[in-house]
């Protein structure tokens, strides 16, 4: 995001709402947008709450458009120390609502470097918490003082636990049906009839004069809930572009676990492999064990995943990856054609996250595609989808466009 963009974001999102002349409000609108740099020309003074916002953008932004900072010599801070950071925090959370709030504290930490202010415990309490702001926080985590480290689980815990609420229900519910349905089986016993895709089934021999359908076939449910059904590996690149992936992952691996249904395993790599699937009953755990950054070795990841596998036709990988490799691309690539042709579903994820398109490597995913494995971004609220059409061995509802257009 330019720092035009971003200012523009913040102004026109806290200035909405204020009454006064069309003319009048359309000059106190871009002299929000342009700063004072840049707004001489529109000869309105700010004042009041105005003044206080404009204050809170020029100490991030600077003063101008970004075209203009090299010539007018003026330029953002918020200072070095805490108390001056903790005032603004508190000043853009008055002024602005809070998505505006967290792609200013994402800019923030961006522009002026303030990860090292986010060790500091009071500072951790001030923030509005993301999945962004977890993800600096688990880059840090190797550096964070012991003092900080309940406080920062505390942020972590909260922003899981929102999570969870908002994409637990239904995933449990997608699947739950998916399940179900591959599941089905042609002789059930009479307390197993699917009753209702029986009669579907069956209209073509509805007997009118009767008033009743003939069943020829019956459709029923397997014991689904009695025994686990499939087993799922999640493969998750924790290299630093993926930091959003890692927690969104990490909350749909302890909700996959907590399926009876499913067996699932939980694996983290970069240039080394890591198994936290014992942890999956707690995903902050599962996060802080986790660490942002270094190399990539899919290969190796995906080696360890296949050694793992015991049942092939009831088993879906799920790597999420840009597919940066900095292992053996070809005995990648021999690996995943092994696993497809042994009967594993296997799912290629660029990103889970609402990022938008991500970076990745062209190369690999076209070569992957051509293996049947199509790599694509997904939303979380799309993953519960993806994982039902695996599970049923269906087509993945894959997005017609490419990831990055």
């Amino acid at each position: 995001m330019t720092t035009h963009t971003a200012r523009t974001t913040g102004t026109v999102a806290g200035a909405a709402g204020t009454a006064g002349p069309v003319d009048g409000e359309r000059l106190r609108r871009w002299r929000l947008v342009l700063g004072g740099d840049g707004a001489e020309s529109t000869g309105h003074a700010l004042t009041g709450r105005d003044a206080a916002m404009d204050g809170a953008l020029t100490a991030l932004y600077g003063g101008g458009r970004s075209g203009d900072r090299g010539r007018s010599g003026r330029s953002a801070g918020l200072g070095a120390s805490a108390p001056s950071v903790a005032r603004w925090l508190g000043d853009i959370r008055t002024y602005f609502p809070s998505s505006v709030v967290q792609v200013m504290q994402r800019d923030a930490i961006d522009r002026l470097g303030l990860s090292a202010l986010l060790l500091e415990p009071e500072m951790l309490e001030a923030v509005e918490a993301d999945v962004h702001l977890v993800g600096t926080l688990l880059s840090l985590n190797k550096a964070m003082p012991e003092t900080t480290k309940e406080t920062a689980r505390a942020v972590v815990r909260k922003v899981v636990e929102d999570l969870e609420k908002r994409l637990a229900t239904r995933t449990r519910a997608t699947l739950t049906g998916a399940l179900d349905r591959s599941a089905r089986i042609s002789r059930p016993r009479h307390h197993d009839i699917d009753w209702d895709r029986t009669i579907r089934a069956n209209l073509k021999n509805y007997l009118p004069e009767y008033g009743t359908v003939v069943p020829e076939r019956l459709i029923g449910y397997g014991r689904a809930d009695r025994s686990v059904k499939k087993d799922v590996i999640l493969c998750i690149d924790q290299s630093g572009s993926m930091a959003a992936s890692v927690v969104y992952a990490s909350v749909f691996g302890a909700v996959l676990a907590s399926m009876r249904t499913l067996r699932t395993r939980l694996v983290v790599f970069d240039t080394a492999v890591v198994d936290l699937t014992d942890q999956l009953d707690d995903p902050v755990d599962v996060l802080f064990g986790t660490q942002l950054g270094g190399g990539t070795d899919i290969n190796r990841a995906l080696a360890y995943c296949q050694s793992q596998i015991t049942r092939p036709a009831d088993t879906v990988v799920v790597l999420i990856s840009d597919l940066y490799e900095g292992g053996i691309r070809d005995e990648m690539l021999k690996r995943v054609a092994a696993m497809k042709a042994s009967g594993v579903q296997f799912v290629t994820l660029l990103a889970l996250s609402d990022e938008g398109a991500p970076a990745y490597d062209r190369e690999h995913a076209a070569a992957l595609g051509a293996l049947g494995a199509p790599a694509f971004a997904c939303t979380p609220d799309l993953f519960p989808e993806v994982m039902a059409a695996a599970i049923g061995k269906q087509p993945l509802p894959v997005p017609d466009r490419e990831p990055d257009r």
